[in-house]
C-alpha cells in the first residue's frame, strides 16, 4: 500500500493532514499548532516529496527517513511538519485493522487522570487564578492542578514583584491539602534562584517543577534536580533525539516531558519513552491546548509502561485560545478529574467539516 496524496487544512494556528493511499485508505493528522500555515509549506516541500509513493504502513521507516534526507534542516519546523505525515499514518493503520491507536501501541482505552492546566500568567491575578482552579475541582473534580510561576525567560524576575510568592500558598490554601499542586516557570530562572524557589515550592507541598531553568541549560537543571526534593521536569521543547539521550543520560529531570507535535509524532516519542524508561524516569508529555495533540498524547498515556499519572489539560477557553474552538464533531470534556481515551478506529475523533471548509487547502500527490 503506497502513499498516494497528502493534503493540508490549515489556519495560523492549527494544520490538519488528510493521507490517502493508492487503495482509498485515509488517515488524518496534525502538524504542530502555532505558525502552522508555516509548517504546513514545509509539510508540502521537504515531507511530502518523500513521503508520496511510500509505504503507507511502515511509519517508522518513513519518519527515519525523512530527517536524513533533509539533515541540512534539523530543527524545529522539520520536526513540526514530520507530525503530520505521522500521525495521519497512524490513524489509517488504527482504521485499517479496526482498533483505536492506543491498542495499536499495546494498551486499552479507558478514562485517564488528567491535571488542569493554567496557560495564564501576566494575566491573572494570584487571587482569580486561586478562584478559577477552586471552580474547577468543585465543578470536574479535578485532583491536580498547574499554574504558572516566575516569568517566561524571566532572568530571574516575576511577572510583577511578589507574585510567584504569592499565589503559590493561595492556590493551596484555596485547593486544600490534599490536592496535587504544580507549577510551570517557563525557563524563568538561574539555578540560585530556581532552587531558591524550589524550597519555598516545597514547604507548601508541590510536587513538580516544570522547566526552572532555561531548557537549553541542561547543566543548570540537573543542578537544581539534584538539589531538591520535588520533582522537577522538563524536554518539552527538545526535537532532537541526540539532545534526549544527552538529557536522559545525565538525568537533568526526574520527569520527561516530550511533547508529540513538537517533536516529530508518535515514532519518536516512543523512543524519547524508552530513552526515559532506561533512565527509570516517567513520561508526562507536554499537551497544552486541545488540538489533536491531547488526543494524540492520551492514546500514547493509555499505552507506555513509565506513564507519568496525568495528561495535561488545558483549562483555557475562547477568551485565550480562541482558535481551538470547533476543531471537532466531539467535545473532548473532564469528568471526575479524567479524559477518556478514545476508543474508536484511529484517533477516534472526527475533524469539524465546516472548519475544513474555512481553512486554507492545498494538496500534494503522486
Amino acid at each position: 500500500m503506497k502513499i498516494k496524496s497528502l493534503e493540508t487544512f490549515c489556519t495560523q494556528y492549527v494544520g490538519f493532514v488528510r493521507v490517502t493511499a493508492d487503495d482509498g485508505s485515509q488517515g488524518w493528522g496534525q502538524v504542530s499548532t502555532y505558525n502552522a500555515d508555516i509548517t504546513c509549506d514545509i509539510f508540502h516541500r521537504q515531507v511530502a516529496r518523500w513521503s508520496l509513493g511510500a509505504d503507507a504502513l511502515d511509519i517508522e521507516a518513513l519518519v527515519t527517513l525523512i530527517p536524513e534526507r533533509e539533515h541540512k534542516f534539523p530543527g524545529s519546523y522539520l520536526m513540526r511538519a514530520i507530525t503530520g505525515i505521522d500521525t495521519a499514518l497512524w490513524d489509517m493503520r488504527g482504521k485499517i485493522e479496526g482498533k483505536s491507536v492506543c491498542e495499536l501501541l499495546g494498551g486499552k482505552p479507558r478514562p485517564f487522570p488528567a491535571y488542569a492546566s493554567s496557560m495564564k500568567r501576566g494575566e491573572i491575578t494570584p487571587e482569580d487564578e486561586a478562584v478559577r482552579l477552586k471552580r474547577l475541582q468543585d465543578t470536574y473534580g479535578y485532583k491536580a492542578f498547574k499554574f504558572r510561576v516566575g516569568k517566561e525567560c524571566g532572568h530571574d524576575e516575576d511577572e510583577w514583584p511578589g507574585r510567584t510568592d504569592k499565589i503559590v500558598p493561595m492556590v493551596r490554601e484555596a485547593l486544600g491539602g490534599n490536592a496535587i499542586l504544580l507549577v510551570d516557570a517557563n525557563s524563568g530562572y538561574t539555578p540560585k534562584k530556581a532552587i531558591e524557589v524550589g524550597r519555598m515550592l516545597e514547604q507548601y507541598g508541590v510536587a513538580h517543577f516544570e522547566e526552572p531553568c532555561p531548557y537549553w541549560e541542561y547543566d543548570w537543571t540537573k543542578e537544581v534536580t539534584d538539589t531538591l526534593s520535588l520533582d522537577v521536569t522538563g524536554g518539552e521543547q527538545d526535537c532532537d533525539l541526540a539532545l534526549w539521550k544527552f538529557a536522559m543520560d545525565m538525568r537533568a529531570v526526574d520527569v520527561a516531558q516530550p511533547d508529540i507535535c513538537y517533536l516529530g509524532g508518535i515514532c519518536r516519542t516512543l523512543k524519547v519513552v524508552e530513552m526515559a524508561r532506561q533512565a527509570g524516569l516517567p513520561v508526562t508529555p507536554h499537551a497544552a491546548n486541545l488540538s489533536m495533540v491531547s488526543i494524540f498524547t492520551l492514546h500514547l498515556l493509555g499505552a507506555i509502561p513509565n506513564a507519568g499519572p496525568y495528561l495535561e489539560f488545558s483549562i483555557e477557553g475562547e477568551d485565550y485560545y480562541p482558535w481551538q474552538q470547533g476543531l471537532f464533531l466531539q467535545d473532548i470534556v473532564t469528568r471526575d478529574g479524567h479524559v477518556q481515551i478514545p476508543d474508536g478506529p484511529g484517533w477516534g475523533i472526527d475533524i469539524n467539516p465546516k472548519w475544513l471548509d474555512a481553512a486554507k487547502y492545498r494538496k500534494s500527490e503522486v
